[in-house]
């Protein structure tokens, strides 16, 4: 069977509600092996999942098949799920509703790799790039 051949990648960007640091370490392992699942099962192939305690970014190639929303609203409310009710029920945890999504060329894809293996240090350092790290709509006029 034939299949068509794309190279469809796309960096997007979700935060915690109100950007708390909801992302514990007890949870971190849970809420990227469900992101990893949910991406496979959607047959999208994530490329590098990091972030830190608020927020979380995740290189992908999409599937020729799976819409951007349909992407993120997917691995967002799984993983939303799966913390709220198996892994820290008796916790509060819950993701912003918005998300940022950035299409890519290939030859991009390395950098943007590197960008999220070193969130810890861009945010530590304050060399994190803003518009890699934009999760809704901001005024333009501000």
């Amino acid at each position: 069977m034939r299949a068509p051949y794309t190279q469809l990648y796309l960096h997007c960007v979700w935060a915690t509600w109100d950007r708390l640091p909801l992302i514990t370490p007890d949870i971190e392992p849970h809420i990227r092996a469900c992101i990893l699942a949910k991406c496979d099962e959607l047959k999208c192939v994530p490329l590098k999942l990091g972030g830190i305690e608020d927020h979380l970014h995740l290189l992908v190639r999409l599937h020729t098949t799976v819409a951007v929303a349909t992407l993120v609203k997917e691995v967002k409310g799984s993983s939303s799920h799966l913390i709220t009710h198996q892994v820290a029920p008796d916790k509060f945890f819950k993701w912003q509703g918005a998300y940022g999504a950035f299409t890519l060329a290939k030859d991009a894809v390395q950098r943007v790799s590197e960008y999220i293996e070193r969130q810890c240090e861009h945010h530590a350092n304050q060399t994190f790039l803003a518009d890699w790290e934009r999760t809704e709509t901001q005024d333009e006029a501000s």
